[in-house]
């Protein structure tokens, strides 16, 4: 009998092409790889034992006998486990994380094995095959066993995946599918016509499929500097949080700085070239096939031993070397980096808090509170959950619009009554204690949430406003305090219109303040928005003037109502005579140009002196009152 093994040296190549590049792809050590690298060598190794035996069939004068029977045997050995592989491989993908994944490999595996020692002991039974040197190769009456086996496991392998289709992505679940029908159909034409051995075409035709969808090195490798992705290192820390707990490892992510300039003065394509030029910088000096792409322009190395003195080894190169400039094509450039590090044994070896945490610490390294390195232990773990607690009180007082509101008087000194108050918002009744206005105002601004609370506090200001003119209390206006964030809405204006005019309140008793840092991110925003308030009756307010961020030529072209000098101006005023100097000639320019200047943060004899002394108009304080809540502030302006 002759056959044509053509197809099968085509697929042997093709299957060699497969390995060598699927090699290049994840080295994650999964189960779900190394079934992959066993379907691989297992194919390989019965393909090319089924040409060689093919071969010295058709040479047995020329070639040993017991050479050709020993690799005829194992080519009836591996070739129906090809399917036992298929389906190991299947149950790899679908039970990866389940608790009866042995079990079902244990099963699986039985029926193979007790195939292989009904082939082992062929050279006894002669129920598979024959080889003599008169007669040459014969079929046994049991070679049916050997279809039969490939086709129960492919069987299997459709089974397991239609029991679990709900359990898996329709992708990989109709990859799962696809491939063993593949390998059936193939080998069914193969016994219809019986000349040509299409066995390793069907295998190389379902591992091509398996590589393609669900093993391409491109589903985790980053296209651009070809460092393993982001999903790669959350499948790597999923791999070391669930299966070698024990074993402990470190993440540290460098995040690059003002990135967006190098691509702006640069362009795009030299931006790339510069990303590359990190990405390999750090896979030479980083432990080795553990360096990532974690996102845009940070990248992540991961320890999987921990040594301190590696670490600590590879933060050095890092910082030195970013000391250094860059030099891409034409363009010669510094760039900063900062660093985040996170050890498994400070976040529970839960990947969440991983991600979380190392995010939490490169943020906190970019603030700048803990230098260019930060490290992400379990007091700064508690800091982000109680930061998440905050946000989720946030949230649930904002839907119930249930924030307290709480008014600190102004005292005019021109007419000696507190025709005045600023609105502060309180959260005292939560779960974690009271939060202050120092903690949640930054969350509420990183957040967003700032933008509608504040229209909450601003009808909540409008009713208490209403509440006193119906008690017969004269208030002149309370003061509400807008973020820079505020300022970013397009429909601002209409938006506080709308709150003040649904509450019938008068426009001119409310005045809207925001501090320095504000005006100079966007001056002319704000400048738009005064002057459309104003041509209502609403006047603005500068709140902390001082601090640092404008200038006078900005501030002077925009029509404040009432300008705050922060109370650090009169606390150094107190200290130092040249100060105190500036301060009242800075008080008298104002009010030439119309303004009212308050003073906030009074609380001494001495300041309230002083503060008189420079020409304000109005002083806030604990000198004359702490906040107050609105029955506390209706009881202190019915009886000043």
């Amino acid at each position: 009998m002759t056959w044509n093994i053509a197809p099968e040296l085509i697929s042997l190549v093709i299957l060699g092409i497969i390995w060598i590049y699927s090699r290049k792809g994840s080295h994650l050590p999964s189960l779900k790889n190394r079934m992959f690298q066993g379907c691989l060598m297992v194919t390989f190794c019965a393909m090319l034992s089924n040409v060689l035996s093919t071969l010295m069939i058709y040479n047995t004068d020329t070639v040993p006998l017991l050479l050709t029977w020993t690799v005829t045997q194992i080519y009836f050995i591996l070739t129906p486990l090809m399917g036992m592989a298929y389906f190991l491989y299947t149950v790899s993908v679908i039970y990866a994380d389940s608790p009866s994944l042995k079990k079902i490999i244990w099963t699986g595996i039985t029926p193979g094995c007790l195939y292989a020692v009904m082939v082992l002991l062929n050279p006894v039974t002669r129920n598979i095959f024959d080889l003599t040197e008169a007669n040459g190769y014969t079929r046994g009456h049991l070679i049916f066993v050997t279809y039969l086996i490939f086709y129960a496991y492919c069987v299997a392998s459709i089974i397991v995946t239609l029991c679990n289709h709900k359990k898996i992505e329709k992708e990989i679940y109709r990859i799962l599918a696809a491939f063993p029908l593949l390998a059936v159909l193939v080998i069914i034409i193969q016994q219809i016509y019986s000349d040509i051995i299409l066995s390793g075409s069907a295998a190389t035709c379902a591992l091509l499929i398996i590589y393609l969808h669900l093993q391409n090195k491109q589903i985790s490798m980053d296209y651009l500097t070809n460092l393993p992705n982001r999903q790669e290192l959350l499948n790597m820390l999923h791999l070391l949080t669930n299966k070698y707990p024990v074993r402990g490892f470190t993440l540290l992510v460098v995040s690059l700085r003002d990135f967006r300039q190098v691509n702006n003065a640069c362009g795009q394509q030299s931006g790339d070239a510069f990303l590359k030029s990190v990405g390999h910088f750090l896979s030479t000096i980083g432990p080795a096939g553990n360096v990532y792409r974690f996102s845009g322009d940070e990248f992540a190395l991961l320890f999987t031993q921990e040594n301190s003195d590696e670490l600590d080894s590879c933060v050095s190169a890092i910082r030195e070397r970013m000391a250094l400039p860059w030099q891409i094509n034409d363009y010669r450039f510094l760039i900063r980096a900062v660093m985040g590090i996170i050890r498994s044994a400070d976040c529970d070896g839960s990947i969440e808090n991983t991600i979380g945490g190392i995010e939490y610490a490169v943020s906190q390294a970019k603030s700048g509170k803990y230098g260019q390195v930060c490290y992400c232990d379990k007091e700064m773990l508690e800091k982000r959950e109680r930061k998440h607690k905050v946000i989720r009180i946030l949230k649930d007082k904002l839907a119930d619009k249930s924030f307290e509101m709480y008014y600190q008087p102004i005292y005019s000194i021109e007419t000696g009554k507190f025709q005045y108050a600023e609105s502060l918002m309180r959260i005292n009744d939560t779960p974690i204690g009271p939060i202050y206005p120092s903690e949640f105002i930054p969350v509420a601004e990183e957040t967003g949430l700032i933008i509608e609370i504040t229209y909450v506090i601003l009808d909540k200001v409008c009713k208490f406003i209403n509440r006193l003119r119906d008690l017969g209390i004269q208030i002149d206006s309370i003061h509400v305090n807008f973020s820079a964030i505020q300022f970013s809405q397009q429909d601002l204006s209409k938006k506080v219109l709308e709150i003040i005019e649904s509450n019938n309140t008068p426009m001119p008793a409310v005045k809207i303040e925001f501090t320095e840092s504000t005006l100079a991110e966007n001056p002319t925003v704000v400048a738009e928005f005064a002057e459309e308030m104003k041509s209502y009756g609403i006047m603005m307010g500068l709140d902390d003037f001082g601090t640092g961020y404008s200038n006078i030529a900005t501030v002077i072209n925009i029509p404040f109502g009432t300008l705050k000098l922060d109370r650090s101006l009169v606390q150094a005023s107190i200290k130092n005579p040249t100060s105190a100097l500036a301060v009242k000639n800075l008080v008298r320019a104002f009010k030439d140009l119309n303004m009212k200047v308050v003073a906030e943060g009074v609380e001494t004899e001495e300041q309230r002196q002083l503060v008189e002394e420079f020409g304000v108009d109005q002083i806030q304080g604990f000198y004359y009152s702490k906040p107050l809540s609105e029955t506390e502030m209706a009881e202190f302006m019915r009886n000043h």
